[in-house]
């Protein structure tokens, strides 16, 4: 048995608690992990609200939160290469099993041997926002010295994604609440305010011409008044609202695999990109965790520490 903080139903934070569940054994292809440490998501509440049950609306409850997690491995399932029992590991609990979880189990071709010298809370933090960074641009390819627009720049994938576009010789605009200006603006990001009113016309002032691509983290309205700054629609991704395809552009396509994971890892080892976690807490501090995400107010990445 092994314990477990997740959601009896589809609701808001009162459907959440802790609960004892049996240790999820390794099917063909998945690896059973003690969990050192789990990333905490803006999907972790949004699966929790229902809100997108595509995902999630098959499995039983009660359900385990979260989505990605770093830890050691303690049995792998038959079919899994290149990983093996004691390994150090970091991945996508892709199969519903969850990561808010003192055990898990992880798809092998949705994780990856974490660096002897990556710490386990950063690893638990590059499944979702270090992979969607990476693939935003990598899907965009913009040459050295174009202008980039990220829209909610001052999250954990908004910051992960100025580092790398910056190491990419992008020029960095990003949009984002006041709060988030300093950690923006530290990173080389050249800043429009939600706080302050007509946020393209901010942007349009730093990018006169407007911009050469844009990576949407907020969807919504806030996508939609941003959307005719890019030059050319083609290259407008929203990670966050797959109704961008009616402005021209595109909802971002997810790789999700051990290469992506690597390749975020490896930046992170050289100093290209640092996951920017503002605070962890303890696994008993699960709910407190989640709702410093939900608010939208909390800047970088919240991690879960799981004792072992």
């Amino acid at each position: 048995m092994s314990r477990a903080f997740g959601y009896r139903t589809f609701g808001g934070p009162e459907v959440q608690f802790y609960f004892d569940r049996p240790d999820p054994r390794p099917g063909d292809g998945e690896i059973f992990i003690q969990v050192r440490a789990a990333g905490v998501a803006r999907l972790d509440h949004m699966l929790r609200s229902g809100l997108v049950r595509a995902l999630n609306g098959h499995l039983p409850f009660p359900q385990v939160m979260g989505m990605e997690a770093a830890g050691d491995v303690l049995a792998v399932g038959a079919g899994v290469t290149g990983i093996a029992v004691g390994d150090a590991v970091f991945g996508f609990a892709l199969s519903g099993a969850g990561t808010y979880a003192e055990t898990t189990v992880l798809p092998a071709a949705n994780s990856a041997r974490k660096p002897e010298s990556l710490p386990y809370e950063w690893a638990a933090t590059i499944p979702v926002s270090g992979t969607t960074a990476l693939d935003g641009l990598d899907r965009l390819d913009l040459p050295a010295g174009s202008t980039l627009l990220i829209n909610g720049v001052g999250g954990s994938t908004g910051q992960v994604t100025a580092q790398l576009a910056r190491a990419r010789g992008l020029r960095v605009i990003g949009t984002g609440s006041d709060s988030k200006r300093a950690a923006a603006e530290s990173l080389g990001v050249a800043f429009a305010s939600y706080t302050a009113a007509d946020v393209s016309g901010q942007v349009r002032q730093l990018a006169p011409s407007g911009v050469d691509g844009l990576i949407d983290l907020v969807g919504g309205d806030s996508l939609r008044s941003l959307a005719a700054l890019v030059t050319d629609a083609r290259q407008l991704l929203s990670a966050a609202d797959a109704t961008v395809s009616e402005l021209g552009g595109e909802y971002l396509p997810r790789r999700l695999d051990r290469a992506s994971l690597e390749t975020v890892a490896a930046l992170m080892v050289d100093g290209t990109g640092d996951p920017q976690i503002t605070r962890t807490f303890g696994f008993d501090q699960s709910a407190e965790a989640l709702a410093a995400v939900e608010t939208g107010h909390s800047a970088g990445k919240l991690v879960l520490t799981v004792a072992v």
